[in-house]
């Protein structure tokens, strides 16, 4: 079995990107996929992505986690799969596609892509602590020296210890400025620190504007892997208009020989 794939990261957040769709890639087979994304005896990658064919929308993203098992969006996968079926000439500049969390649009321009992501209205604030939406679910925390922050020990006990065996993505978060935040995540799914998180960073800029942190509407995220920016409009308690952008790039492709 011959399956040919492409290498993407963005943010240094990285994925396996296969076309299917001819339906040949088999897809029930948890055990394949966590071998295909393993970094040592396969590609490597946080996660797996499906592009498949839709009657009504230009595609439709398929996502697992470097688990093997189909998980809930994904924005950085988000933005590489738009860059992707550009590549393959499914779309041109403007993308209408489903993903695990519904319909998004996006639009391409080079290697940058801005993802609209859903609107997000339900958001919990606690002490210590912002718990939101975005896609996936998000716990947002504040830290100080974030760069030497534990972030694999602390995220992990967290995503357990409080939201049990569906788990939550752990951001940890230091504010550099009005508008500039340090995000630093442990994804579920991943079980370990990646470079960044789309809808990660997402939580971030809106957990921000909801404490308080900031007023603008536009915010910059600082990642391991590279910078992101969010964008957003505030009505009544809701977040519409939410905006991920960022860099999206084919690292190589090559076929998987099985």
């Amino acid at each position: 079995m011959n399956i040919p794939f492409y290498k993407y990261q963005g943010a240094g957040n990285d994925f396996i990107l296969i076309d299917n769709r001819e339906e040949t890639f088999p897809k029930e087979s948890t055990s394949f996929i966590q071998k295909l994304c393993h970094r040592r005896f396969g590609i490597g990658a946080d996660g797996l992505i499906l592009l498949e064919s839709h009657a009504k929308y230009d595609f439709v993203m398929v996502y697992y986690n470097a688990d093997g098992n189909l998980s809930s969006m994904c924005g950085n996968g988000g933005r590489c799969i738009v860059h992707f079926a550009a590549y393959l000439g499914v779309i041109n500049q403007k993308a209408d596609f489903l993903a695990p969390d519904g319909l998004h649009t996006a639009t391409i321009s080079g290697e940058t892509v801005a993802l609209q992501m859903n609107d997000v209205e339900q958001i919990e604030r606690f002490d210590k602590y912002t718990f939101l939406d975005t896609g996936s679910p998000h716990h947002v925390q504040f830290v100080t020296e974030i760069d030497k922050y534990p972030v694999f020990k602390e995220g992990r006990r967290l995503r357990y210890s409080k939201y049990g065996n569906s788990g939550a993505n752990i951001n940890f978060v230091e504010k550099l400025n009005e508008n500039i935040f340090m995000v630093r995540t442990y994804e579920r799914g991943v079980e370990d620190e990646t470079y960044s998180c789309g809808t990660g960073v997402t939580a971030v800029a809106i957990a921000m504007y909801e404490q308080g942190e900031t007023t603008k509407t536009s915010i910059k995220l600082q990642t391991k892997g590279g910078d992101l920016q969010v964008d957003f409009k505030k009505e009544g308690k809701k977040y519409t208009n939410v905006i991920l952008e960022g860099p999206a790039k084919q690292v190589f492709k090559g076929i998987w020989k099985e």
